[in-house]
């Protein structure tokens, strides 16, 4: 693969291997990076491919693509990987319900400073309301989180409420589904900590959803992004705004 690849991928994920591990997302150069707003920032491969980070996309509000995601939502939603709050901030300030989570402090402390709700906490960890969300969010490529799609699925099953949606955002090759090892690095040589994430393009993603019980009910792609909404079990339920 080529040097760089200007692609979305992700804010956070804590491994449920290693659910204790505070050296990937919440270390720096990651965590400079969120204070200051702005990379460059890079997902390094062991091979030496990189993955350029939206650093200044995600630091700044919401524009028209996460609005589609927004006007979407239904009930209760979490955030899942939030960074630095934009999606949580819109939400909320359209009066949903919602909590951002993320392993970052520095990506919690700037949602809490946009007014958002938020809580330093992985995935894999005890959630409030688990069962009961109404909607919940994968953005940026935080369907890698943990490095197991399939895991991640499993794990989104018992947070949401039955019928619950789920709306993920997956890379754009659809014929990507890899597993690697990656760290966080930026333009000074800075690094984070290796851990494992996942790329998964939409097809991967409906295939990973079908082996762990969701119903796929929409894709869409909108300013080069793209996107799959899915329901948990128990589809014919409904959940409350």
């Amino acid at each position: 693969m080529s040097a760089a690849h200007r692609m979305t991928t992700t804010r956070i994920g804590r491994q449920p291997s290693a659910p204790a591990d505070a050296g990937t997302w919440s270390a720096d150069p990651y965590s400079q990076a969120l204070r200051t707003g702005q990379g460059p920032l890079f997902l390094r491969r062991a091979d030496g491919w990189l993955l350029l980070l939206e650093v200044e996309r995600w630091c700044a509000d919401a524009d028209a693509v996460d609005l589609e995601v927004v006007r979407r939502c239904e009930g209760t939603v979490l955030d899942v990987g939030c960074g630095p709050g934009r999606l949580v901030a819109a939400l909320a300030a359209r009066g949903w319900p919602v909590l951002g989570i993320d392993v970052s402090e520095a990506a919690v402390a700037r949602t809490l400073g946009l007014g958002g709700q938020a809580l330093h906490r992985s995935v894999f960890e005890p959630l409030p309301g688990e069962g009961r969300w109404g909607t919940a969010l994968l953005m940026d490529g935080n369907v890698g989180i943990g490095g197991d799609p399939g895991a991640l699925l499993a794990r989104m099953s018992q947070l949401l409420s039955p019928g619950g949606l789920l709306i993920a955002e997956t890379v754009p090759d659809p014929n990507v589904d890899e597993r690697v090892q990656v760290h966080v690095t930026d333009t000074r040589g800075a690094t984070g900590s290796p851990f494992p994430w996942a790329r998964v393009g939409t097809p991967a993603l409906l295939r990973h959803a079908r082996r762990t019980g969701w119903r796929a009910t929409d894709q869409w792609t909108t300013g080069g992004r793209h996107f799959v909404s899915l329901r948990s079990h128990n589809p014919n339920a409904t959940t409350k705004p």
